[in-house]
Order: C-alpha cells, then sequence, then structure tokens
C-alpha cells in the first residue's frame, strides 16, 4: 500500500495547481447542474417507483401490506443515491476526458520531468474507455441499489463499484501520453491491486453529495502519480534487466 499511500500525499497539493482548478471548474459546475435538475426533475417519480418496489417487496414478505413510512423512507433515501452516484459517475467521465491531459502534465513536472513521451494513447481512446467504464457501471449500481437498504452489504458492495469505476476511468489517461500500448496494458496488468486499492481510499467520496462532485479532481491527480509511479518502475526494471 505504500504506492497508493504516496500518491494520495503526492496529489494533494497538485489538485489545488492553478491549471488543474481552471480546466476543471466548467465539467464540476455543468456537474452540480446535471446533479441538481436531475434531483429535481427524477426526485419525486423515482421516489415513488422505489417505494412503491420496496412496499412490494416487502408485502411478498408478508412486513407491510401498503406503502408505509419505511417504503417511502426508503424509497427517497435510494432515488437521493441513485441520483448523486449517476452525477458523480458523470463527473468522473467528463473530468477524465477533459483534464486527463492536465492532470498528466502536472504530476510529470512535479515528480517525473525526464520520462519519455510515448503517446499510446489517443483522446479518442480516452473518450471511448470513459463511455465503456460508465456503460458497465451502470449495471453494478442498479443491482448495488437494494443492497443499500442493508448497509452492512449495500456498503461495501457500493464502495467496490465506486473503486472500480474509479481505476476503470482515470488509468488510460493518466497513461495516454507517457506509455505506449504496450506498457499502458503491462502496468494495468501488473499493478491491478494497487488500482482497486486506491479507487476503494477514494470510492467513499463518491456517496458524500457535493463532496463527490469535487472528488474527480482529486482522484484524476492520484491515479495519474500512481500511474506514473508504476510506468516509472516498469521502465527502470527494463532498463536493469538489459544492463545484464
Amino acid at each position: 500500500m505504500s504506492e497508493v499511500v504516496r500518491a494520495l500525499v503526492r496529489a494533494i497539493p497538485l489538485a489545488f495547481d492553478r491549471r488543474v482548478l481552471l480546466l476543471v471548474a466548467l465539467p464540476l459546475l455543468g456537474a452540480i447542474v446535471l446533479w441538481l435538475v436531475a434531483a429535481i426533475a427524477f426526485g419525486a417519480p423515482l421516489t415513488r417507483a422505489l417505494a412503491a418496489g420496496i412496499a412490494h417487496a416487502l408485502a411478498a414478505l408478508g412486513l407491510e401490506a401498503d406503502p408505509g413510512v419505511f417504503a417511502t423512507a426508503g424509497g427517497a433515501i435510494l432515488a437521493f443515491v441513485l441520483i448523486t452516484l449517476v452525477a458523480g459517475a458523470l463527473a468522473l467521465a467528463a473530468i477524465s476526458v477533459l483534464a486527463g491531459s492536465v492532470f498528466v502534465r502536472v504530476v510529470a513536472e512535479r515528480h517525473y520531468p525526464t520520462l519519455e513521451y510515448k503517446r499510446g494513447g489517443t483522446v479518442a481512446g480516452g473518450v471511448l474507455n470513459a463511455l465503456v467504464a460508465v456503460a458497465l457501471w451502470i449495471p453494478m449500481g442498479l443491482a448495488v441499489l437494494p443492497l443499500l437498504l442493508f448497509p452492512l452489504v449495500g456498503v461495501p458492495a457500493s464502495l467496490a463499484a465506486g473503486a472500480w469505476l474509479n481505476q476503470r476511468l482515470f488509468r488510460y489517461d493518466a497513461l495516454a501520453e507517457h506509455a505506449s500500448a504496450d506498457e499502458r496494458e503491462r502496468v494495468i496488468r501488473g499493478s491491478r491491486g494497487r488500482l482497486f486499492g486506491l479507487g476503494l481510499v477514494l470510492s467513499p467520496l463518491t456517496l458524500i453529495p457535493i463532496v463527490n462532485l469535487v472528488a474527480p479532481l482529486y482522484a484524476g491527480v492520484a491515479f495519474t502519480c500512481l500511474c506514473l509511479a508504476e510506468l516509472d518502475a516498469l521502465r527502470r526494471r527494463a532498463e536493469g534487466e538489459g544492463a545484464r
């Protein structure tokens, strides 16, 4: 976990770099507006639909015949969480695509100024990666949603799904400029556990309203720190093996 901790520590001052703050302001503002619009437009009908579903499930278990207080409260909570998670996921996707190159530039200038650029990724590849990540995450989020009624199971499952989304979104753009396509695959394969671990540490931030719209900034820088560190280590090992 030392690499994960180092990435988290290094990301703190870099997340407040002027270039990072200026570039991510627009997607963050868009995500906040999206969250507010979705909450206003879909909050009430989604709450009613989820409350009815909960009441039906309880009735099937013989626990509650009508949409009572528990079903209504549960529907409201689940609707709020669902809208928040979707807004957070879209904010992550937008920032990974629009701000990825700035994250890379800020981290590389501070910690890896001599790391060679091999440009194995493209803007189109980053967009495709974000679309695939969100598309795969949506069924995960929907599957986890009912489990949130049972926090001991639902919260860990939600955090795991968020961790997967974090690392899946940011790893491509973090390596796109410096790594070749082959190096990117080797870094991802060799550091899969550390990438997921970093995502797991950052994942709780996605469950906090408003904070989850700012968290992508910190997450993007942290994943860039970790990925460039892994790429640098990979090349150093290759140089060492070549020297022998």
